[in-house]
C-alpha cells in the first residue's frame, strides 16, 4: 500500500464513520455497548493481528523475534485490506466483538468513534501495564488513545506530522527563502515575486467546489497547529472559535493573493507536482518518501522545512493523522496480545525495524535516536529531511478529537470552505453555519 493510498483512505473514510456516528443499523445489531464480556486474559496461545498492506508486513518482521522473547506465544498477523479493516472492525465490535482479531490496526479518525459508541469493544490496557508508556510517544497523542476515564485503550503507531515541501529552485528565482518565513503572512507577502518569476505555477493545490470527496487536509492543518479541531477534547463543536475562524480566513488569503490553484479529485496533486504546476505542498512525513519516488525526475529541485506559523510566535507542528494499535475487549487472550502491543510500539528496535520495512514514522520518540533519522538526502540536495519531522513532532503537538461525527463535519467544514473560495463567502459566517447544521445532525452543543 502507498503513502498516498494510506492518506487518501483516512480522508475518505468518512462514509464507515457516518454509519457508526449515525447509531443506527449497526447499534441495532445487539452489543452496541461492546461490552467484550466473552474476552479473557489468557498469556499464551495464538493471537491474530488485524492490519493492511506494508503495514502488515511491518508487523510480520516483529514477529519472530517477539515469539522467540515470548515463548507459549504464536502471533498471526492478516492483511485484511483497507478499507475492508474498517467494515470488519465496526461490525464485530456492534455484535458484541465477535469474529474480532486479538489486536486491531486502527486508524485516527476510527478511534474515537468506538471509544464512543462501544465504550467496552477495546480492552483497558491501563489495567495491563500502558500507563508506565504514556510519556514515550510524541506529545498529544495519549489523549487521543485513553477514553473519557483516562484509560489507555491503544498505543499509538504511526504519527504524520506536517511539514513545508517547496521546490527550491522555482523559490530561487522569485529570490525568495521558505526557510525565513515565519507565518504565513510572509508566504502571502512573497506572492508577486513568486508568481512573476513562476507564471501560472501555484504554492497550494486545493480541490475546491470538494467534489467529490472533500478536500480540507490543508485547512485542518491550519487548526491543528492553532490547537484546535472541529471538536475540543469533551466532544463540543469548536467550528466558531477565533482559531478556526483564522484558519479559514488564512486560506481565503492565499486564495485571494492567487497562491491557490485548482486540484480537482484527490489524487490530481500528482499530476501537478509531476508537471511542475505546484511548487510546494504541505504535507506529513509519509510524502517524504512519496515525493522521492514517485517524482525522480525533480531529484535536487525538492526542500522541506518547518510549516509557516498561523500566528507570530505561532506552534509550528501540527500532527496530522495517526494509527494505532487495540486489543479487542472480547480477546480470550488479552494479556498475550498485549504484550505483543507493547512489544512491537515501546522498543525503539521494532518500531525502526518496522519503519525501514513498510515507511510507518514511528510515534515513539526513543526511536528518533536512530542515525536513519539523521541521513542526508541525496533527493533533497543533501537534507537530513526526516529529522525535520522528528523536531517538529519533539517540539509536540495538540491532541486531535475526530469524535464519532467526523464525517459529519468533513463534509460541513468542506461546505463552508467550498462557499468562501468558490462564492466569495465571509469565512466566520460560513464556519458558523456549519457549526449550527452539525449542532442539528449531531446532538452535540456548540462552545
Amino acid at each position: 500500500m502507498t503513502h498516498l493510498s494510506r492518506r487518501d483512505l483516512l480522508r475518505a473514510s468518512g462514509a464507515g464513520l457516518l454509519t457508526l456516528s449515525a447509531g443506527g443499523a449497526l447499534a441495532a445489531c445487539g452489543g452496541s455497548n461492546g461490552s467484550g464480556s466473552s474476552g479473557g486474559d489468557a498469556a499464551t496461545g495464538t493471537i491474530t493481528v488485524w492490519s493492511w498492506t506494508s503495514a502488515a508486513d511491518a508487523l510480520r518482521g516483529v514477529v519472530p523475534a517477539f515469539e522467540k522473547d515470548n515463548p507459549g506465544i504464536k502471533v498471526d498477523v492478516q492483511d485484511v485490506g483497507n478499507p475492508a479493516i474498517w467494515d470488519k472492525i465496526t461490525v464485530g465490535l456492534a455484535a458484541g466483538g465477535q469474529g474480532l482479531a486479538d489486536v486491531l490496526h486502527i486508524g485516527c479518525d476510527y478511534l474515537p468513534g468506538y471509544l464512543e459508541k462501544f465504550p467496552n469493544g477495546l480492552a483497558d490496557l491501563s489495567a495491563l501495564g500502558a500507563d508506565a508508556h504514556k510519556d514515550k510517544f510524541a506529545k498529544g497523542l495519549w489523549p487521543v488513545v485513553t477514553d473519557k476515564d483516562g484509560k489507555a485503550r491503544a498505543l499509538p503507531w504511526e504519527v504524520n506530522a506536517q511539514g513545508f515541501f517547496y521546490r527550491k529552485d522555482m523559490f530561487d528565482r522569485a529570490k525568495l527563502d521558505p526557510t525565513t518565513f515565519e507565518t504565513w503572512d510572509d508566504v502571502i507577502a512573497g506572492a508577486d515575486a513568486f508568481k512573476a518569476a513562476n507564471p501560472g505555477v501555484g504554492v497550494l493545490g486545493i480541490n475546491k467546489p470538494g467534489t467529490p470527496g472533500p478536500d480540507v487536509d490543508f485547512l485542518q492543518s491550519l487548526m491543528q497547529q492553532q490547537g484546535a479541531f472541529f471538536f475540543d477534547l469533551k466532544g463540543d463543536i469548536t467550528l466558531t472559535s477565533p482559531e478556526c475562524v483564522r484558519a479559514l480566513t488564512l486560506v481565503k488569503r492565499l486564495n485571494d493573493a492567487g497562491l491557490v490553484i485548482e486540484t480537482p479529485g484527490s489524487t490530481a496533486w500528482r499530476t501537478q507536482m509531476k508537471d511542475s504546476q505546484l511548487g510546494a505542498g504541505p504535507q506529513p512525513s509519509w510524502a517524504a518518501h512519496y515525493i522521492e519516488t514517485k517524482f525522480p525526475d525533480l531529484s535536487g529541485n525538492w526542500r522541506l522545512t518547518r510549516p509557516p506559523a498561523v500566528t507570530p510566535g505561532g506552534k509550528r507542528t501540527a500532527i496530522v493523522n495517526t494509527t494505532h494499535l487495540a486489543v479487542a475487549g472480547s480477546s480470550p487472550r488479552r494479556t498475550a496480545a498485549w504484550k505483543f502491543v507493547e512489544y512491537a510500539l515501546t522498543r525503539a528496535d521494532s518500531v525502526n525495524a518496522m519503519f525501514k520495512a513498510g515507511s510507518v514514522f514511528p510515534a515513539l520518540t526513543a526511536a528518533y535516536q536512530d542515525p536513519i533519522y539523521s541521513e542526508p538526502s541525496a533527493y533533497y540536495g543533501g537534507q537530513p529531511v526526516l529529522k525535520t519531522f522528528t523536531d517538529l513532532l519533539s517540539e509536540g503537538g495538540d491532541a486531535t478529537n475526530y469524535s464519532g461525527d467526523y464525517a459529519r463535519a468533513l463534509k460541513l467544514v468542506s461546505d463552508a470552505q467550498t462557499k468562501v473560495l468558490v462564492k466569495g463567502g465571509d469565512p466566520a459566517e460560513a464556519l458558523q453555519d456549519a457549526a449550527k447544521q452539525l449542532a442539528q445532525q449531531t446532538g452535540r452543543k456548540i462552545k
